[in-house]
C-alpha cells in the first residue's frame, strides 16, 4: 500500500500543523485514495515549534508571563519525555501576542524578551538541564536582553541604575552589564536555540534592517535607531565576556536574540527543522514512504533559505522521496522550486482575499488534499 507522511507545517493565523496535518487526511480519505497516512506535524523554530515537538510525547505546562509590551498572559512551555524543555519564544514574545492596531515603530522600540526569559526560568524550575528554544515568530529586537533580565542579568546606566526597560529602543541606555545575578543554573543547562535565519545580529543583512520593519518599525529613523542600539550593545558584550557575537551567522534571530544567548549562556545554534525531524523519527518513516505533503502559508525566497518546507523536501529527496508542498500563496519561480525538491500545489481555487483564505484554511487545505487525492488516483501513482 502507498505510504504518505503529512509533514504539515502551520499556516499563519489560521491552521496549527497539527490542523492542518488533520485537514489533509481528512481530503485524502474523502478522495478515496488508498494510502497509509502518516502524521507528523512540523516547524522550524516559529510558529507551532512546541506542539511539534509534543505530537511525539510529553507535557505542555502554562506560566504567568509578560508579553511583548508587559501585560500579564499566560503561554506554556513543554517538557518532553527525556527532560528536555521546549521554549517557543512567540508564545510569550511574539508578534501574534501584539494586537495588530498597536503595532507601530512605538511598539518596535518597546517590545522585550521578558516573557521568554519567564518561561525559561519556570522551566529551570521544574528541573530542566537541556532547553531547546525555538526562534521565530518574535515582536521583539532587543538582543535577548529582556530575557537575560529575567534571568537575572542586571544592565545599568551612567549612574550605575538598572534600566527599567529592556526593548530595543532603550539598549543605548546601557553602559554596564552586570553578571553576577545570573540564576547558577543556567551554566549547567544544555541550550539549543532552534532557528533556520542566518542572519547576524547587526549590519545591512541584520536584526534591526530585515526583519524590524515586519514589526512596526516602519520607518526608516526607527530601524535605524534599533540597529544603532543593537551595535551599542554588543560593543558592550563584547567588552564584558571578550566575545564578539555580532557577526555570527544565525545570531540576528529573532531580533538579535540568538546573538544575546550565545554571549553570555554555554548555547549553539542548530538548524530548527532539522531538530524535529530528528526528534519525530522522521527518517525511519521515510524509509518506506512514498511520497510526503508538506504546507505552509506562503512559500517565497525565504523558504529556500532554509525554512521547514525545504528542510523536509531535502532529506525526502535523498531518499527519493517526492514531496508536495500545498501552500496559500506562491512567489517565484516554481522551477526553482522544483529543483529544491518541492512541488507546490495552491489551496485556493477561486480569487479571494487573504482575510477570507485565513478564516476557511481548513476547508482549503482538505479541499486541496482531496483534489490532489483525486489526481493521484487518475494517474495510478503508487510511487
Amino acid at each position: 500500500m502507498t505510504k504518505i507522511i503529512l509533514a504539515a507545517g502551520a499556516l499563519k493565523g489560521s491552521l496549527s500543523a497539527s490542523a492542518a496535518a488533520d485537514a489533509m487526511a481528512r481530503g485524502l480519505t474523502t478522495s478515496g485514495f488508498d494510502a497509509t497516512l502518516i502524521k507528523l506535524p512540523i516547524a522550524d523554530g516559529g510558529d507551532g515549534t512546541l506542539d511539534a515537538f509534543l505530537s511525539a510525547g510529553g507535557s505542555r505546562t502554562p506560566v504567568r508571563v509578560h508579553d511583548p509590551l508587559g501585560h500579564a498572559i499566560n503561554a506554556d512551555f513543554g517538557l518532553l519525555d527525556d527532560g528536555t524543555a521546549v521554549i517557543e519564544m512567540a508564545l510569550a514574545s511574539g508578534l501574534a501576542r501584539i494586537d495588530p492596531v498597536q503595532v507601530n515603530p512605538n511598539s518596535a522600540l518597546i517590545a522585550s524578551t521578558f516573557g521568554t526569559g519567564e518561561l525559561i526560568r519556570a522551566a529551570l524550575d521544574h528541573g530542566a538541564k537541556r532547553i531547546i528554544i525555538g526562534l521565530g515568530g518574535s515582536a521583539t529586537t532587543d538582543g535577548g536582553a529582556g530575557c537575560l533580565a529575567a534571568l537575572g542579568i542586571r544592565f545599568l546606566d551612567v549612574q550605575g541604575r538598572a534600566i527599567a526597560q529592556f526593548g530595543g529602543g532603550f539598549l543605548d541606555q546601557v553602559s554596564k552589564i552586570d553578571l553576577d545575578g545570573l540564576d547558577p543554573r543556567a551554566r549547567g543547562t544544555e541550550w539549543i536555540i532552534a532557528t533556520d535565519v542566518q542572519n547576524p545580529a547587526i549590519g545591512e543583512q541584520g536584526a534591526a534592517r530585515v526583519f524590524a520593519p515586519q514589526k512596526g518599525a516602519f520607518d526608516h529613523a526607527t530601524v535605524e535607531r534599533l540597529e544603532n542600539n543593537l551595535r551599542h550593545f554588543f560593543d558592550l558584550v563584547k567588552h564584558t565576556t571578550s566575545v564578539d557575537v555580532s557577526q555570527i551567522p544565525g545570531g540576528g534571530a529573532a531580533g538579535a536574540f540568538a546573538a544575546g544567548l550565545l554571549a553570555f549562556l554555554p548555547a549553539r545554534i542548530a538548524s530548527g527543522i532539522d531538530l524535529l525531524l530528528d526528534h519525530v523519527s522522521f527518517d525511519v518513516h521515510l524509509a518506506d514512504a512514498n511520497l510526503v505533503i508538506t504546507s505552509e502559508g506562503r512559500i517565497d525566497a525565504q523558504t529556500l533559505g532554509g525554512k521547514a518546507p525545504l528542510g523536509v523536501a531535502r532529506r525526502a529527496a535523498a531518499r527519493g522521496v517526492p514531496t508536495i508542498a500545498l501552500v496559500g500563496g506562491l512567489s517565484g519561480d516554481s522551477a526553482v522550486l522544483v529543483e529544491q525538491g518541492i512541488i507546490p500545489f495552491p489551496i485556493t481555487s477561486a480569487p479571494m482575499s487573504l482575510q477570507d483564505a485565513v478564516r476557511d484554511a481548513d476547508t482549503l487545505v482538505a479541499s486541496a488534499a482531496q483534489r490532489l487525492g483525486y489526481l493521484l488516483k487518475l494517474t495510478k501513482w503508487d510511487g
